[in-house]
């Protein structure tokens, strides 16, 4: 194994694969149904990773020192025989943790295959358990009862389920403690993101971030809550858990508690691109030498020498530099 550490000593643990660029839903934080209309023109399917493709980047991440692998889209359940690519990535040696984020549309009718697979659990994007905000939030005509169906699939499939909700000022706040009670219901963890300023279409300022302490507040004044006394070390959430033992909260607070210093994850999207940061503006393609044949030391020291050069904490200095052309977050995965 060669591990890697960047110009700030951060290694290389985490990474994040996009599949797909599609998705059925039009959140309004990350595909404005404005922008990603009917006539939107997505990847043609012979631009993304094929599935040996990911696999042979997925090995050489793993042995740069990555353990932590991530699916992600746009939704990774466009992506067709998803399921088999997950028993390739499970068999990757290095590789112990291997998780999905999606928003749950599909999840019911994969949620067992993916688990026969070797998925380790699945992180699912819910922004309310209201039926009308959760559908004005999504902008979709799925109904909020088919993501808690496939959410349930999950559980009985032996996924472990965490829920991602992104809280923005005037939209969802309501939702909050509806979120809580069905979490913690159900033995779920939620995890409660601040709104951030990925990409440049969704109209984000500041003053529709709902801060974590101000959501810590509210929701210990009716469930008290107590931090896990466990170093955090590269977790990127802060962890509480309820006193009276029903589960967790997390709270991932990128705007107004930035975890920059403790970054040790990359992304690389559907097409190849290697981000070494949710916010740089350009990927370092990957898909280019794969196609020309490169071998897998060539690979690793190609992906050794950007993450070695790695300098980035957008979050840390948001307001002070002035970053362009940043990708969406539907393009990124998140």
């Amino acid at each position: 194994m060669t591990l890697v550490r960047d110009t700030a000593g951060r290694g290389l643990r985490d990474l994040r694969v996009s599949v797909t660029d599609r998705c059925n839903f039009r959140c309004g934080y990350c595909m404005p149904r404005e922008l990603f209309g009917a006539d939107h023109a997505f990847l043609p399917r012979n631009e993304l990773l094929s599935f040996e493709e990911i696999t042979r980047l997925v090995t050489v991440f793993a042995g740069l020192g990555v353990t932590k692998l991530r699916l992600t889209g746009g939704e990774p359940l466009l992506r067709r025989d998803l399921p088999e690519l997950v028993a390739r990535l499970a068999a990757v040696p290095g590789i112990d943790d291997l998780a999905m984020t999606t928003n749950g549309a599909l999840l019911a009718t994969h949620a067992a295959d993916l688990a026969q697979a070797g998925l380790s659990r699945v992180t699912v994007s819910l922004d309310s358990v209201d039926p009308a905000t959760f559908s004005e939030l999504a902008d979709t005509k799925v109904p909020l009862s088919r993501v808690l169906d496939g959410i349930e699939a999950a559980r009985v499939a032996g996924l472990p389920v965490k829920l991602n909700t992104v809280m923005q000022r005037g939209r969802n706040e309501e939702s909050l403690l509806g979120l809580v009670a069905y979490a913690r219901e159900h033995g779920d963890t939620l995890r409660v993101i601040e709104f951030m300023d990925v990409g440049a279409t969704n109209g984000w300022e500041r003053s529709g971030v709902v801060p974590s302490a101000e959501i810590l507040e509210r929701v210990a004044a009716v469930h008290p809550l107590e931090p896990v006394d466990v170093p955090r070390g590269h977790v990127v959430a802060e962890r509480y858990r309820y006193l009276d033992g029903k589960g967790e909260l997390g709270l991932i607070s990128s705007v107004t508690r930035p975890f920059c210093g403790d970054c040790v994850r990359a992304r690389v999207t559907a097409i190849g691109g290697l981000h070494t940061c949710l916010f740089s503006p350009a990927g370092f393609d990957l898909r280019a030498p794969l196609r020309e044949g490169a071998t897998n030391d060539a690979l690793t020291a190609l992906i050794a020498g950007r993450w070695s050069r790695r300098d980035d904490r957008y979050s840390e200095q948001r307001g002070l530099v002035q970053v362009t052309a940043r990708p969406e977050m539907s393009y990124l995965g998140g």
